[in-house]
């Protein structure tokens, strides 16, 4: 695929603004001959690890995610205070490697983790002013419904003691949704809120978590109570044991977790009352320069609203040009408009499985069986390959109305944890059969887990940078391998190719959504509006998309941007070298670094070009 200008303009920018911020602050303390690269190295890694693991110490929900089970009975501090101290830390750690530490004393890897720790200061410093304009609340992501799903999918219980640590974390819920609930009411005071129908959805899901036992008298245990309890049920206790832990969580939810939600519910319906239903970012206090800040750090480039909405347009047609010859391939005799319909409204049920419990199991065995059968041939494309396993779950009922269509969720380094693609199957009308490759090589293998688990499994690289990420190379990744996907032969059935290049459709829309949502003004109609009119994809997947968009301005744009740069950079590979091309090579040196800026991945795939072409 051939670059865009104005894509490689504002590349070619960001990466000017790259260089200049690893080249500002405090003069250098001077290189010492006594103190070769090497020895410096080891010492700036040493200094990058108890960085690291200081921070780690203050977030018991981090050290959750990484499989530790130290502070294992408690939340972080939601604070705004918290969050103004860890980033006065970040601004001290940053002037103090600037002091300790030259850069052109360095080995090539150590000065490429100063860069990023460098890269990643500045950028949280440009965004600190902004850190209460990304809504604490929305129906998407909130503690409302990460705080049950943390409790499910990331809190073992191995022993007695993390059982304890379970009920110790829904005895302290109510106190941690207080905190974050003052800081809701302080962004609401200054003007800073979702969409009044955002607020339904959010009343919704969090009455959701407190259905069931012992909330109610009768029914079935609600989520969090079936979750503890089938964790307690493997604990090698006797029934009076495990009755008494079943007692102690049932009292917790009752006194700590129950009126936590319905304080929360109370402030979603006081702000609901009050809330407009203008979705963009523009409504926001300087919500014109919040939105160009979102666009920077979540593409990692100096592309502007306009270039980015003009990209997404050139792709749109692109992409139904190749759309349009998929059409005319399998006798479809009316427009392409006409094919969208026919593929959206599935009138011969050849699309989608039935919306029952036997047609989502039978969803998530066959995509299970294609990232399978993916696993099985990486040798041919790729050098490096993660240990950690990885499997397909259904999103949990009390969230999937909110949630998104597909996710992945990273593995516990130490392989406690497998990762997992989450498919969200509440509206199956919403995951049809024909795109299924492509979402499980996007969210699984080689998409997501191949990228994440290989970062993880880095040796010799600094934690910051094994756990960190930058979205548009993460996503351009996933995007990518899609891509990558029909290049090994897969999509041998036209209509799972058309799967494809709707998913890639449907990134290249939000380029033009996100945008018409943020700055253009749209409305939440207007941009569903021109979804339906444009990609084949059902209503209820636009309108849960766009709303997804309209409370995290700017994420949406990453991913074509990010895989963009990437076949821009494997096609100049593959002309520079010719036949010292090797696509194993380049998906190694697109990986082995961990997550980069776009410009910095150029810069490494250049440098990889010119000691090839060396020899």
């Amino acid at each position: 695929m051939t670059a865009r200008n104005a894509f490689l303009l504002a590349l070619a920018a960001s990466s000017l603004a790259l260089n200049a911020c690893s080249h500002s602050g405090a003069a250098r303390p001077a290189p010492s001959a006594a103190a070769p690269a090497e020895d410096q190295s080891a010492a700036i890694n040493a200094w990058f690890e108890e960085t690291w693991e200081a921070e780690v110490a203050r977030s018991p929900e981090q050290q959750t995610f990484l499989g530790r089970k130290t502070n294992y009975d408690k939340w972080d501090d939601p604070s705004d205070a918290a969050a103004e101290e860890e980033h006065r830390i970040k601004m001290a750690k940053l002037a103090e490697m600037r002091a300790k530490f030259d850069p052109n004393a360095l080995d090539a890897n150590a000065r490429l983790s100063y860069r990023l720790f460098e890269y990643e200061a500045a950028r949280a410093d440009k965004f600190s002013k902004y850190r209460n304009h990304w809504y604490r609340f929305s129906h998407f992501r909130a503690p409302h419904s990460s705080a049950p799903a943390f409790l499910i999918n990331q809190h073992r219980i191995d022993t007695l003691a993390d059982a304890d640590a379970y009920i110790a974390r829904l005895e302290g819920l109510r106190g941690n949704f207080d905190a974050h609930r003052k800081v809701a009411e302080d962004q609401f005071a200054r003007g800073i809120y979702a969409p009044k129908w955002s607020y339904v959805k959010m009343i919704e899901t969090a009455r959701n978590v407190i259905a069931g036992a012992p909330f109610e008298k009768s029914g079935a245990p609600s989520a969090i109570l079936a979750d503890f309890n089938d964790k307690v049920g493997k604990l090698d206790i006797d029934a009076a044991g495990r009755r008494a832990l079943t007692k102690r969580a049932e009292a917790a939810l009752v006194t700590s977790v129950k009126p936590a939600y319905l304080d929360l519910i109370a402030m979603f319906e006081r702000q609901m009352a009050a809330a407009s239903n203008d979705d963009g970012a523009w409504k926001l206090p300087d919500g014109d320069a919040y939105y160009d800040a979102q666009l920077e750090r979540m593409t990692t480039t100096a592309m502007t609203a306009d270039e980015i909405h003009a990209l997404g347009l050139r792709e749109t047609a692109r992409i139904h040009a190749e759309m349009d010859a998929i059409r005319a391939k399998v006798g479809f005799k009316g427009d392409l408009k006409a094919f969208f319909a026919y593929m959206r409204d599935d009138p011969e049920k050849r699309f989608t499985y039935p919306d029952t419990e036997e047609g989502r199991a039978r969803y998530l065995a066959e995509a299970t069986a294609l990232i399978d059968t993916m696993r099985g041939r990486l040798d041919e494309l790729f050098i490096t390959k993660p240990k950690a396993d990885m499997i397909v779950k259904r999103v949990e009922p009390f969230r999937e109305k909110s949630a998104g269509k597909a996710f992945y969720q990273r593995p516990a380094p130490d392989g406690s944890r497998p990762g997992v693609y989450y498919a969200n199957l509440y509206e199956m009308a919403a995951m049809p059969v024909y795109q299924m490759e492509a979402l499980a090589y996007h969210e699984g293998i080689p998409g997501h887990h191949m990228q994440i688990a290989i970062a993880q499994e880095l040796q010799n690289v600094p934690s910051f940078r094994r756990f960190g990420g930058f979205t548009a190379y993460s996503e351009g990744w996933g995007l990518y391998s899609e891509w990558i996907g029909k290049e090994m032969g897969f999509y041998s059935d036209p209509y799972s190719d058309f799967g494809r290049l709707s998913m890639e459709l449907w990134r290249a829309g939000r380029l033009v959504v996100d945008t018409g949502l943020h700055r253009k003004k749209w409305t939440r109609e207007q941009a569903i509006a021109w979804l339906l009119e444009n990609t084949p994809n059902a209503e209820g997947d636009a309108e849960s998309s766009i709303e997804r968009y309209v409370v995290m301005p700017g994420q949406a744009t990453a991913y074509k941007i990010g895989m963009l740069k990437i076949e821009e950079l494997r096609a100049r590979a593959e002309k520079k070298l010719g036949r010292k091309f090797d696509v194993r090579e380049f998906h190694d040196e697109v990986l082995k670094y961990g997550p980069v800026p776009l410009a910095i991945l150029e810069e490494n795939i250049d440098a990889w070009i010119a000691a090839k072409k060396k020899g």
